[in-house]
């Protein structure tokens, strides 16, 4: 399994709302059901998609362009959508209806494109390599999120667990002091940053294991960052 000790191939971010309405998250879930329903729909085409991605690596070692920018699309809008309602509540800017990246919204979410995957681990990794981090998974996002338990069976995203319940309090400290815990954010964002890692290992995006940490905060440095030349010395 491979490791990254600074930056993971998913990249994902929030930028926290100073002003939030103390009372809009209690029927964010009835604006939110447009979105629903698509993602819904999304979310058929997204396990189509993992399948067909499943046999492109197996037999050539690439996961297809096309369906990988489809599938961080489809994520990029759960994100969006997660952020704005009860997965996060960090905004009451009402997400864009595109799978494209929208960069001047509040959440984004961004996955490297890998040049090359390993043929044998595609066999493995959504189901056995991954249970560790879908038993973690598990505590944090609830019966909400659909671990794969076999080809085809996909993920699904929403709020429960501990993050539910975290934004949850989050919530009626809106509601009462119209303030947002920036400590409780903080661990809301490394949370949903774990569970959407985990899901981009387990449908085949990356090689690189997720790693065992809460990265906090609404921001994370770029993966492309490239380290600066250093100046030459005067002779």
């Amino acid at each position: 399994m491979e490791t990254n000790s600074k930056h993971y191939p998913l990249q994902l971010t929030g930028e926290l709302e100073p002003q939030l309405s103390r009372g809009l998250w209690l029927v964010k879930w009835l604006l939110a059901i447009p979105h629903y329903v698509v993602l819904f729909v999304l979310g058929i085409a997204f396990i189509g998609v993992s399948v067909i991605a499943f046999f492109g690596i197996l037999f050539t070692g690439q996961y297809p362009r096309a369906l990988f920018d489809f599938n961080v699309g489809v994520m990029r809008w759960s994100w969006r959508v997660g952020f704005y309602s009860y997965s996060a509540l960090g905004t009451d800017r009402y997400p864009p209806f595109t799978l494209k990246d929208v960069p001047d919204y509040p959440a984004r979410l961004q996955v490297e494109y890998p040049e090359s995957l390993s043929r044998g681990l595609v066999l493995v990794k959504w189901w056995l390599l991954a249970v560790p981090q879908y038993l973690i998974v598990a505590v944090f996002a609830g019966g909400g999120w659909s671990v794969w338990s076999g080809i085809g069976s996909g993920w699904l995203w929403s709020s429960g667990g501990l993050i539910g319940l975290l934004v949850l309090f989050a919530g009626v400290a809106l509601l009462f002091t119209s303030r947002y815990p920036r400590a409780l954010y903080d661990f809301v964002m490394g949370m949903n940053r774990w569970v959407f890692r985990v899901a981009a290992y387990a449908s085949l995006m990356t090689d690189t294991y997720p790693p065992f940490r809460l990265d906090m905060g609404g921001n994370e440095s770029p993966t492309n960052t490239v380290a600066p030349t250093p100046a030459p010395v005067a002779s």
